[in-house]
């Protein structure tokens, strides 16, 4: 079993209250202590990776973050999954090619860009070429980013999960849905449901997976939660 067959098989006859966990590596050293902890996969964050490499979010030149990819699963046996924004402006081909080479087994690909959603039936009609590109080999989580543009009814959440899943994606991913429509997703949408979860705040991934969701994801929180930690270290080493 290849990789990504590896990584797909983890999405599925999942127990309600066991979603699959898939903390954040931002970099080589985070991806190792997540890898020895016992995660069975990692799933990037790019907000995450472009604090570690001094970006803004969303401001990563696309050759330092697949180059940041390619040094975490140099790092870890486990599976990984890179979160890949837009897709930087590349040609499917390309952008399949770009993961393998930096050892990805699946990828996050969003529907909107600078702040606005993207047309979905041209989305999904791309999703469709970069899933032709990939074969078997790429794992695909189409983000549904309605909830995080101000679009709040659930129903068009649903209507553009459906046309990913029908261009072939893995998991749909409708970032930032509230937990109480959660159930109505996981209802609406066949497949995997990706859901961010909070460190420290909110439902635990347990509860998330008792409301619908398949796999867990941290977005940027993990990082930031470390950077915080660290400010905390270091406060301590200053002269009082």
């Amino acid at each position: 079993m290849n990789g990504a067959a590896t990584f797909r098989a983890l999405h599925h006859h999942r127990a309600p209250d066991d979603p699959l966990v898939l903390p954040g590596p931002w970099d080589a050293a985070s991806a190792r202590v997540f890898a020895e902890a016992g995660f069975p996969a990692l799933a990037t964050p790019s907000a995450g990776v472009a604090a570690a490499l001094g970006h803004e979010d969303g401001h990563t030149p696309a050759d330092e973050m697949f180059a940041a990819v390619a040094r975490i699963t140099r790092a870890v046996d486990v599976p990984v999954s890179a979160d890949v924004e837009g897709g930087y402006g590349l040609a499917p081909k390309e952008l399949v090619e770009r993961l393998l080479e930096a050892g990805a087994v699946g990828c996050n690909l969003e529907d909107s860009a600078d702040g606005v959603l993207k047309d979905p039936h041209a989305h999904a009609e791309w999703l469709a070429e970069v899933r032709a590109a990939a074969g078997d080999r790429i794992f695909l989580n189409a983000r549904v980013d309605t909830f995080v543009r101000g679009v709040t009814d659930p129903e068009r959440a649903i209507e553009r999960a459906a046309l990913y899943v029908a261009a072939g994606a893995d998991c749909v991913y409708p970032i930032g849905a509230p937990a109480a429509v959660l159930p109505l997703l996981r209802a609406g949408i066949q497949g995997p449901v990706n859901v961010l979860a909070l460190p420290g705040r909110g439902p635990s991934p347990a509860e998330l997976g008792g409301l619908g969701a398949t796999r867990i994801t941290f977005g940027p929180g993990l990082q930031q939660r470390a950077a915080r930690a660290l400010r905390e270290i270091a406060d301590g080493l200053l002269p009082k």
